[in-house]
């Protein structure tokens, strides 16, 4: 006879449930209540999102959709960097609905993945039973925006106007940012009166958009008419005016906003930024401390960025500081910005322990710190770590190239620098541009092989610009071939007529060679064209190369020491021998203007 046995293990003594004791209700978690943890808890901790995950499945919510929907997009966020488990949550997802579509699409546009946004959409969503909605499209358009895929997008505004759904603001107004992006304006005027009147957020729409194509006359126009302005609208003035080189009517606008949001001093910060003002972006920073706003992570990076371009490293420390103290989520934008920071501060070995560390690394983050390793003369750090980057399987970009070719200039590194640039396109598929052609043009002019670099400039299949012809002159200046230089300084006059410094190299390479009457006629020719350096500024040949100063700017101490000592002893040239001032620690700095 078959006997079952069934053995019952002995529950451990501090689970045993006393007699005649009911065993305590475990808590009700409602789906409001976890939506709530959800938007508070979770966005910052990720301790705090497992545990909530957890309660998720052991409540039977998962299949809630806007439960699971919101799950996946908290782990969507990239301060968190678990944007894989955000994927893996929505596989588990019977029969998402369009929200929870929606918010795996949102997610990767958060996490600076465009085409992935749209290949889910185009080979997932399209064939499954959810309808996409009023939500879906301005992401799928705004994506189609950054790739600058033009054709996609017109794919992806047909299937606005095939499901009905072109009348929503949202939608118009990320279908107008995205025409204005590829320059299609027509077509976003369109998109702009194609339905009932347009909102505001429509309205500043456009108004970026004439930005954006330069044509600021249109903007303002549009801005005066406009019977309804929100902070938006006065946001896209102060941001356009500055995308556009007007600083000034900028800080105007800025200055005259009703009222201001973080948006606000951001964009006045970049702008500032974006017009090489920086000692104003401090400013602004610090207007903006005093006002007892917090900062968001992109106003920080933006402000760092001035440290970087300032080298003011005690500013950029304390900001670091503030970070750590407030807690501020270091994504892959703000630590670039703190590495820049640092490798342009010259503390290259902090800004290589700083980003040995982060977790989350983007494109641009190793372009920030092979660029750092290449001003700060090591070229064959900068090289490994373009390696290093392949390894990890980060595809290089064409400011990649642009970082390690500078590095091979700044190393004298002819054959890899060459090697760099032929491989570019039959390796990487990155086609050359001007910027690259130019850093080749400066790496053979600094070892002297000016012949070549003119070869280089002669065979380029695009036409070179005055950055490129200038990197050559420098060349010229630097090594004394007046022939050369007098030929190259003659093109760049012609395309800079109003280029104080093209004047002043020149004028420095007639006078090396004691061309006096040459240096004379080019005066001359400045003043009939009314040319002028900035006031308070001059210009300074270092090592064959002009460099525009201001006093007080904020550069490094010790060159900023050297440059006042230039300028001094120029002025004063009559008094060197009481002075008595070594003149070969000048030989190097030659000054033309003041």
């Amino acid at each position: 006879m078959n006997t079952t046995t069934t053995i019952t293990a002995e529950q451990p003594y501090h689970h045993l449930t006393p007699k005649n004791h009911p065993p305590p209700e475990a808590p009700i978690y409602s789906q409001k209540t976890l939506l709530r943890l959800l938007n508070t808890k979770c966005t910052t901790s990720l301790q705090h999102l497992k545990q909530t995950h957890a309660l998720i499945l052991r409540t039977g919510h998962f299949q809630d959709h806007y439960v699971s929907g919101s799950l996946a997009y908290s782990y969507a966020n990239p301060d968190l960097e678990t944007l894989d488990f955000s994927v893996r949550v929505f596989d588990q997802v019977r029969n998402p609905n369009v929200f929870v579509w929606n918010s795996l699409v949102r997610g990767f546009l958060d996490n600076n993945q465009p085409l992935n946004a749209l290949s889910f959409y185009s080979t997932k969503m399209v064939g499954s039973r959810s309808k996409p909605n009023k939500y879906t499209y301005p992401l799928l358009l705004k994506a189609c925006a950054v790739l600058g895929a033009v054709e996609e997008g017109v794919q992806v505004h047909a299937h606005v106007v095939k499901y009905g759904l072109s009348g929503g603001r949202h939608v118009r107004s990320a279908g107008v940012h995205m025409y204005v992006s590829f320059g299609r304006v027509l077509d976003a005027q369109n998109v702009l009166v194609g339905g009932p009147e347009p909102d505001v957020v429509c309205w500043n729409a456009m108004i970026d958009g004439f930005f954006k194509c330069g044509n600021v006359e249109e903007a303002k126009r549009v801005f005066d008419d406009m019977k309804e302005k929100n902070i938006g609208t006065w946001n896209t003035m102060v941001s356009g005016f500055a995308s556009c080189g007007m600083i000034v009517e900028a800080a105007e606008s800025f200055n005259r906003m009703p009222e201001k949001n973080d948006l606000s001093w951001s964009a006045m910060i970049d702008g500032y930024n974006r017009g090489g003002y920086y000692k104003e972006s401090l400013a602004i920073f610090k207007e903006m401390q005093r006002e007892k706003l917090k900062p968001s992570k992109f106003v920080l990076s933006s402000v760092l960025a001035a440290c970087a371009n300032l080298g003011a490293l005690d500013q950029g420390r304390w900001i670091h500081r503030y970070i750590e103290s407030e807690s501020v989520p270091q994504g892959a934008i703000l630590g670039t910005s703190l590495i820049n920071m640092y490798a342009q501060c010259g503390l290259i070995d902090l800004a290589r322990e700083f980003f040995d560390n982060m977790k989350q690394k983007e494109v641009f983050t190793w372009n920030a710190m092979i660029g750092g390793l290449a001003v700060n003369g090591c070229a064959e750090d900068a090289i490994q770590l373009f390696f290093q980057m392949q390894r990890e399987k980060t595809k290089p970009d064409d400011i990649t190239f642009a970082a390690i070719l500078n590095a091979c200039a700044h190393g004298g590194l002819v054959d890899k620098g060459l090697d760099f640039l032929h491989s570019m396109k039959r390796d990487y598929g990155v086609e050359p541009k001007v910027e690259h052609y130019g850093c080749v043009v400066d790496l053979l002019g600094r070892v002297g092989l000016l012949k070549e670099s003119e070869e280089i400039i002669n065979s380029m299949p695009i036409e070179p610009n005055a950055a490129v012809w200038g990197a050559l002159l420098g060349a010229c200046g630097k090594h004394g071939n007046v022939e050369l230089g007098e030929r190259v300084g003659k093109i760049l006059l012609e395309l800079e007529p109003r280029n104080s410094g093209r004047y002043a190299l020149l004028s420095n390479i007639y006078a090396k060679a004691g061309r006096w009457k040459d240096v004379e006629n080019l005066r001359k020719l400045m003043k009939e064209r009314g040319v002028k350096t900035n006031t308070g500024k001059s210009l300074i040949d270092v090592d064959g190369t002009v460099h525009e100063f201001k006093m007080g700017d904020g550069s490094h101490p010790q060159m900023q020491a050297r440059i006042k000592l230039s300028i001094d002893i120029a002025k004063h040239f009559l008094f060197l021998n009481r002075l008595k001032l070594n003149t070969s620690a000048i030989r190097k700095f030659t000054i033309f203007d003041r």
